[in-house]
């Protein structure tokens, strides 16, 4: 795809990913005829982020030495759907549904999250209010008859309607329309023909499965996210045409693919989980790289934490996610996140006991270490005063100071709790990494997994300091550690195939499985995978597509995917994807039901177009200079005072092995290594901590 791009004469291929976070933008460029990795920072622009994109483009060009005309494609990692959902600014929607389903969005699900007061929960206010819902007559049947004939003059009243108030953001719901989308698109239809400047989503485009709820929120916030997501993909595409780039802008999606920016204009609801898919991906690609396949990635950073499990070199990718209060039942890496991070705010609650998070001191004023004005006690302030961090970070670029660290710890947390300043820093770490612990036990041991069984892969601004006392704490034996944690997001979009996902529910009961028309949806799924691919300019031979299905027991309400064997529906295919149901619900559940017959709910396919792509990354210049010891200070470790050398990481040679306790430094993060671990230099430059073996 889009390899005409950077084939002019004379120009080096090359490739660059760029992911935007709130202070920093991280930009990776990969040479496609070397496998040189460069990576680099360069100042996030709020006020207009495609100034901050082509910035990172030049900033890379000029440190790797290439012409940005030989760029072949721009990866990119959003969130602007992400905070359009977060922040409530997306645009102002209107719903069309069927009459009598007015209120299915107030209704929603009857529950209360799992962490919530049921006595004093408040509902949150959906993003479309109960006065933008508009009903038209007219209804599909289950099986996809036509029971009532769709109302065109009310489609026309609420055009009007849409028109006086000046709402051309409009998402489409009517019953059953996974199963027949007719009178959704004569909805459109009517609405484009009167309203050429509408956007308009339709739920049988978006999410064609049952279920109203969901599919009407999955429809609403992609109409929801659509004018802003439009918008900044025309400024990026605009900024990049005036560099003089030629190049296709692929931008990731929340299943761990990329997508092409018009794909993206679509359905932009399938950015929502861009940046941290990314880092997913990154970690596999490390994890693979080394030699470990199966690890459980942390990507830890001023804010929050991004826990994700990964099997086989494969992140799990789940249909049952969510986005703030939403649930969202597009394909997307399944993480689970925590506000725990180098910001996180620590405090003495009411009750006299400690605390750290959800609240962050950000980037501005930060923690009070960083002298900006942040008087709170914050995870890296607690770092700073044990000495784990070093003096100055960002490749000397940031000084810190000690002395506002420990006054805030003192003032806030020790005074209060009558405990020395040591102590409660010591507190501090040890609350916010068990609340890691528990995150990480939620991808893994609530989903049936032993995290012994894994390595651990931390990343971000804040993993390596973490990963260490992390892995200690579930018995892990291995810690991964990426040459350079900070950027790996970045350096995931750089390793990222297309991917998109198709899904139609097909409801099948037992005993009579009708397997002709279960190969039949699977068929026209196929058919749909393979027409995307073609339209994003994938050679046959570089496509595949993954089939799966969703199952349940019968009188269950909620269902499990499985991979579908192979690409063929038999009674063979169907007998094992049915062995794999029982399977995995046993290793979730702990019991399964061979003789409880199982109901054939919903049908995925997925497509995946490989990209051109060197066969091993080189990244680093490691050992070039020998081993330098840049220098050494007191690290306090469960109370004792322990020297701990310091070591310029980029100079450790391959092979070479550092003994904790020891701090290795670096432009993008810091690395702590316990007393009694032992840090290795990987073939690869990436690093491997272990307990030490006894001379």
């Amino acid at each position: 795809m889009g390899a005409e791009a950077g084939s002019k004469k004379g120009l080096r291929p090359v490739l660059v990913g760029i992911d935007i976070g709130g202070t920093f933008t991280d930009v990776v460029s990969l040479d496609l005829e070397t496998g040189r990795l460069h990576t680099t920072k360069t100042p996030t622009t709020p006020e207009d982020q495609s100034l901050g994109f082509v910035r990172g483009i030049d900033k890379v060009a000029r440190m790797a030495g290439f012409d940005p005309a030989g760029i072949q494609q721009l990866l990119h990692g959003t969130t602007v759907a992400t905070n359009a959902i977060l922040e409530g600014k997306g645009a102002r929607t209107a719903l069309i549904t069927t009459a009598g389903f007015r209120h299915v969005l107030e209704i929603g699900r009857h529950d209360i999250p799992r962490k919530e007061n049921m006595f004093a929960w408040v509902k949150p206010q959906r993003p479309v209010p109960p006065a933008l819902i508009y009903e038209v007559p007219g209804r599909i049947d289950v099986d996809g008859s036509e029971h009532e004939p769709l109302d065109e003059h009310r489609v026309r009243e609420i055009v009007a309607t849409l028109k006086a108030k000046g709402i051309a953001n409009i998402a489409v719901c009517l019953l059953h329309s996974y199963v027949n989308p007719a009178h959704e698109r004569r909805v459109r239809e009517i609405l484009l023909g009167e309203m050429p400047e509408a956007m308009v989503s339709l739920s049988c485009e978006v999410l064609p499965v049952f279920r109203e709820y969901e599919r009407s929120m999955a429809t609403i916030l992609n109409a929801y996210v659509t004018p802003p997501v439009v918008s900044y993909v025309k400024r990026l595409e605009d900024r990049v045409a005036e560099a003089g780039i030629n190049a296709p802008l692929l931008l990731m999606n929340s299943g761990g693919g990329v997508m092409s920016a018009a794909t993206v204009t679509r359905e932009p609801v399938q950015t929502v989980l861009s940046g941290p898919a990314a880092g997913a991906l990154g970690a596999a690609f490390i994890g693979r790289s080394v030699g470990l396949p199966n690890v459980i990635s942390i990507d830890i950073g001023g804010t929050s934490a991004d826990v994700c499990l990964i099997r086989n070199g494969e992140p799990a990718v789940t249909m049952r996610g969510r986005v703030g209060e939403w649930p969202l039942q597009t394909p997307m890496i399944d993480m689970v996140t925590i506000g725990a991070g180098g910001g996180s705010i620590a405090r003495v609650t009411a009750g006299g006991s400690l605390a750290v998070g959800p609240e962050s001191a950000g980037a501005r004023p930060g923690p009070a270490c960083y002298g900006l004005g942040g008087e709170e006690p914050t995870v890296t302030d607690a770092h700073l005063v044990l000495g784990r961090l070093c003096p100055t970070i960002l490749g000397d670029e940031m000084a810190l100071d000690r002395n506002a660290a420990v006054r805030a710890i003192r003032e806030k947390i020790a005074d209060p709790l009558g405990i020395s300043v040591e102590k409660a820093a010591e507190g501090i770490l040890a609350v916010a990494n068990h609340a890691m612990v528990g995150a990480i036990r939620l991808v893994s041991v609530e989903r049936g997994w032993d995290p012994r069984d894994f390595a651990l892969l931390p990343f971000g601004g804040a993993g390596p300091l973490h990963g260490a006392d992390i892995a200690r704490l579930l018995g892990m034996k291995t810690v991964v550690l990426p040459q350079n944690p900070g950027v790996l997001s970045a350096l995931g979009l750089t390793v990222a195939d297309l991917r998109n996902g198709f899904s139609r529910t097909c409801l099948e009961r037992p005993p009579a499985y009708d397997l002709a028309r279960i190969a039949g949806n699977f068929s026209e799924l196929e058919a749909s995978a393979r027409a995307w691919l073609a339209a994003e300019r994938i050679p046959v031979d570089a496509q595949r597509t993954e089939w799966a299905v969703s199952m349940r027991y019968r009188h269950q309400g909620h269902e499990l995917m499985v991979p579908w064997p192979g690409s063929r529906v038999d009674e063979a295919s169907l007998n094992e994807a049915m062995a794999r149901f029982h399977a995995l619900h046993e290793q979730l559940y702990t019991f399964a039901q061979p003789d409880t017959p199982i109901e054939i709910v919903t049908l995925h396919v997925t497509a995946l177009g490989r990209l051109p792509r060197p066969d091993t990354l080189k990244g680093g210049h490691y050992g070039r200079e020998g081993t330098t010891r840049i220098g050494a200070q007191i690290m306090i470790v469960e109370g004792r005072e322990l020297a701990c050398p310091i070591y310029a990481r980029d100079t450790l040679a391959i092979g070479e092995t550092v003994r904790g306790p020891a701090i290795l430094a670096q432009e993008d993060t810091t690395t702590v290594i316990l007393p009694g671990q032992a840090a290795t230099v990987h073939a690869t430059g990436n690093i491997l901590i272990a307990e030490a073996k006894e001379n």
